[in-house]
This record gives C-alpha cells, structure tokens and sequence, in this order.
C-alpha cells in the first residue's frame, strides 16, 4: 500500500504542499480554518504520527530554494522543469527566486561586483524562509567561486561551478567529439569550427573534443580552419565569409551554438553556397529556432532537464546527509535534420 504523502494531504485539505509543509513543521503562521482543514486531513488519511514527528526532529521544510541567473535565456526552463520534476516525486516544494541579470546587466558578467548584490539577496530571502538547501542556475558556465554565501547551507550548481561545492555540467568535450564524428561517418574531412569565447569554459572543452576528432580521424589540421568567434550572430556571419575566402574551403563547419548558425546561413545564402549541398552546418544548443531555419539545423541537443534532475537529487542526497559520489556528467545528443550533407551519397552515385 502506498504511503500517504504530504502532497496527498495538500490534495484533501484543498491547500499548497507549502502550507501543508508550515503546519508540520511550525514553520509559519497559517490562518486557523486551513490550519484546522489540514490537521482533519493528516486524521482522515492516517498520516502517521511518527512521520509528522519525523519531520520536526529532522527540522525541514521540505523547500528547496532555485536561485536561476535569468529564466528568459532558453537554457533555465527546461532546467527548472527537471528540478521540479525531482520535487514532485519526493514531496519537495520550490521556491524561485529570478535574479534577471540578463536584463540588468547584460553580459556583463566579468564583474561579479555588478550582479553579487543580487545573488545575495536571493540567498537572504531563502535562508530567511528557511529552505533546505539551494540550487543555482547560471546564465553560462563559468566559475562563481566566493559570489554567494549559503551559510552552511547544501548548495548545487549547474550552468555553472564553484571551486569548492558540488556542481552539475553536461560533458562538452564529448559532445563536440560526437558531432564531429557524425560529420566524419558523412564522408567530412575538412571541416571548420567556430569557437566561442576564448575564456568560456564550455569553449576550451568543446576545442578539445574537435582536437581529439581530428586526432583520432587523422583529419587534416589546418589551423585557418579554427575561427574564434563570440557566440553571436555577426561573428558567425565574418567568420563564415573568412573561411569561404580560403583556397580550399570546408565542406563542413562546427559551429559552437546555434545563434551562429543563423550568421553562417546568411553569409552562405548572399555567396550563393547551398547548404547543406556545398557546405554542411551542425549547430550547437538545439535552440527552439534552430529547427525553423531553412534548412532546419542539426545541432547537439543539450541535456537540460537531466541537469536540474540531477542537480536535485543531489541537493536532497547532501540534506540527507549522504555522500555524493562523483557522478556521470549527462550526455548531449545529436539533433539530426536537414543542414549535413551524406558525401558518400555523391560517391555512390558518381
């Protein structure tokens, strides 16, 4: 027979989990008639005494607090959907808190000075609600390392890492590794990237997975096929028009997100190079556009809601007191469309 759960109880009284929470644990005022209409369905569902008392000794809230950068960029929905997913399945509550960095500082996010405030404060509002512990969810992976204080509290990071905490990436090495593979086993040889940011941290490691390919392949290295770029659409685009330009241009470019993508598209489209017919594209995010462009772009599906699961059930192991253990960094994969070209197709029919 299955245990009556505190959301079985928020269901019957007609209440959130949340108030269902603050009157087990004594952790808020809640007006007297919901009080009552909770304490009936704790006795009408036999929620056991011991469970209640449990939960008091042990001091929970059974609250998590989500600390997410910005929920506008495309990567935090789907992160949050997996951290909730997690919660719904243990009886844990979120409280969100959007710091909207993107809207107030852009990318300015050298400078931990300008945004610490933010964070801060974030973390104050929960700690003073008291949740169990913390997830915090970055705009792009870089070191946070000495940004927040949780004052002893469990915390998780993703999108993001500190030196010292425990944090949830997916593999970007091995995800540029597979994507070059795939343009490999398409009969690619010579074929170009276009890198971000030099000192982004996903940007090192999915260099380092193009490396490997063309090690292992034993592809030609032409360093005028590595362009660097800056996540944006204009690089993209100069950068696209730069490798067209050589005296034997790719057949296909890696490109590292999406947003790019568009840029390589526009300067193929104005010299007349068909994709996926005289240049292959893969993409990098699968961004919700990426599958609307013309033509609709492979790229390497990140595996979002895997980290905020993981993320999760991390931060509950840690609350519990358990050790974790060094885990697998979830996998991304291939998004396959209509921007890559088979050349073996053309061999075959030559």
């Amino acid at each position: 027979m299955r245990k009556t759960s505190i959301k079985d109880i928020a269901l019957k009284a007609n209440v959130s989990i949340a108030t269902v929470s603050y009157v087990l644990n004594g952790t808020r005022n809640v007006r007297p008639e919901t009080h009552r209409r909770v304490t009936e369905a704790i006795e009408e569902l036999n929620y056991k005494p011991n469970d209640i008392a449990k939960s008091l000794k042990r001091n929970r809230t059974n609250t998590i607090g989500v600390i997410a950068e910005d929920i506008t960029v495309f990567n935090a929905p789907e992160i949050i959907d997996g951290i909730n997913d997690y919660g719904d399945r243990h009886d844990l509550q979120i409280l969100l808190v959007n710091l909207r960095l993107d809207k107030r500082i852009g990318r300015n996010f050298g400078d931990t000075e300008v945004y610490s405030k933010y964070a801060e404060n974030a973390v104050s509002e929960l700690l003073r609600k008291q949740v169990d512990g913390i997830i915090y969810i970055g705009v792009h992976t870089r070191d946070l390392t000495g940004l927040i204080d949780v004052e002893g509290k469990p915390i998780v990071y993703t999108y993001g890492y500190t030196q010292d905490n425990l944090s949830i990436q997916f593999n970007d090495e091995q995800a540029s590794y597979e994507a070059m593979a795939y343009l490999v086993s398409k009969g690619h040889r010579r074929i170009a990237i276009i890198s971000g940011l030099m000192d982004s941290i996903p940007s090192r490691h999915r260099l380092k997975g193009y490396y490997r390919a063309v090690t292992e392949f034993e592809l030609p290295f032409d360093p005028l096929l590595i362009k660097m770029g800056d996540w944006e659409r204009d690089s993209g685009y100069r950068l696209t028009g730069e490798l067209l330009d050589l005296p034997e241009p790719p057949t296909a470019i890696l490109s590292m997100n999406d947003v790019m993508v568009v840029g390589v598209l526009q300067m193929a489209g104005e010299r007349g190079v068909s994709i996926p017919d005289e240049l292959s594209v893969i993409g990098f995010d699968n961004r919700e556009f990426s599958d609307y462009l013309q033509p609709s772009i492979t790229t390497m599906g990140l595996p979002l809601h895997e980290m905020g699961f993981q993320a999760m059930e991390s931060l509950y192991q840690l609350i519990n007191g358990n050790q974790v253990h060094e885990l697998k960094m979830p996998e991304c994969r291939l998004i396959e469309r209509g921007s890559v070209k088979d050349l073996h197709s053309d061999v075959k029919h030559s």
